[in-house]
């Protein structure tokens, strides 16, 4: 251990140091490869409605209604969890527990791989997460987990989900949920 720097400190591989950096605006990044946005979308819908227990993990940036972009993000995140037959499970408080947690009240609740492993879930879309929170939860799962997931960011994007799409704002959410009904028809499903 004493040998191990900074960039060691977590015991799971970073995109990062793989050479995956986030996408540039206007784009998107599925796997390593920056894309175009819509290309992305396309890939997104097709794995969240052809993989098993596809599931949306809304985080506090669109649960609580402390904007009207909130608002209106959260009634078009259920609109495409109709749209993609996927579950949701909200992620409201991932704060850590200081000082420390009542063991008997609860299990460490950052561990996002157990929610994934236990639902047997293949597909997940990350938004409204905070980028602290999904940036660790996305290197865990991606770690410790075969789950697709995608980062819906609404500021740079994460490297570190297969598939991520960045400045995502409820106009994107409507663009999205269009393209997954025509991916939707295409397959199908």
């Amino acid at each position: 251990m004493a040998n191990q720097g900074p960039a060691y400190y977590s015991p799971y591989p970073a995109a990062t140091y793989e050479g995956v950096i986030t996408p540039p605006e206007g784009k998107a990044l599925l796997l390593e490869d920056v894309v175009d946005e819509e290309t992305a979308m396309r890939e997104i819908a097709k794995q969240m409605l052809t993989k098993e227990n596809a599931t949306i993990f809304p985080g506090p940036q669109v649960l609580y209604a402390w904007s009207d972009e909130a608002k209106r993000k959260a009634t078009l995140i259920k609109e495409m969890a109709e749209v993609l037959n996927a579950n949701m499970i909200p992620m409201y408080d991932y704060r850590p527990k200081y000082p420390k947690i009542d063991a008997e009240v609860e299990i460490n609740p950052n561990h996002p791989n157990l929610t994934i492993w236990e639902n047997k879930i293949k597909a997940a879309i990350f938004i409204g997460v905070h980028c602290h929170y999904a940036n660790v939860a996305l290197k865990i799962v991606r770690a410790e987990t075969d789950c697709y997931t995608i980062a819906m960011c609404a500021l740079s994007g994460h490297e570190d989900a297969m598939a991520t799409i960045r400045d995502q704002h409820a106009s994107d959410l409507e663009k999205f949920i269009k393209i997954a009904k025509e991916v939707k028809s295409e397959l199908g499903v």
